[in-house]
């Protein structure tokens, strides 16, 4: 299962990040690349908590919805979690 995070480059340095799909799930990393690291594993940690409250797994967002207003210092991308933790 792939999901959209939004990279938000910070003025102190490095990059916060959210998941639209699941609220309240963010991360942060010193560069790009460490902040997708950080997003998979909190992706991952987070739909855990999910399924072990047998709440529902959600959808990814439509990544062309939320580029259409976004403005230019945020990144869109996609994170691939684990197909048997998305299953759960």
């Amino acid at each position: 299962m792939t999901y959209t995070v939004v990279l938000q480059h910070e003025p102190e340095g490095g990059y916060s990040v959210t998941v639209p799909a699941l609220p309240g799930c963010f991360t942060e990393g010193a560069d790009e690349d460490e902040a997708l690291s950080m997003a998979r594993e909190a992706i991952e940690c987070h739909l855990e908590a999910l399924s072990m409250d047998g709440d529902p797994i959600p959808d990814d967002v439509d990544a062309f919805d939320l580029a259409v207003d976004m403005p230019t210092n945020l990144l869109v991308r996609h994170v691939k979690v684990g197909e048997a933790l998305a299953i759960a």
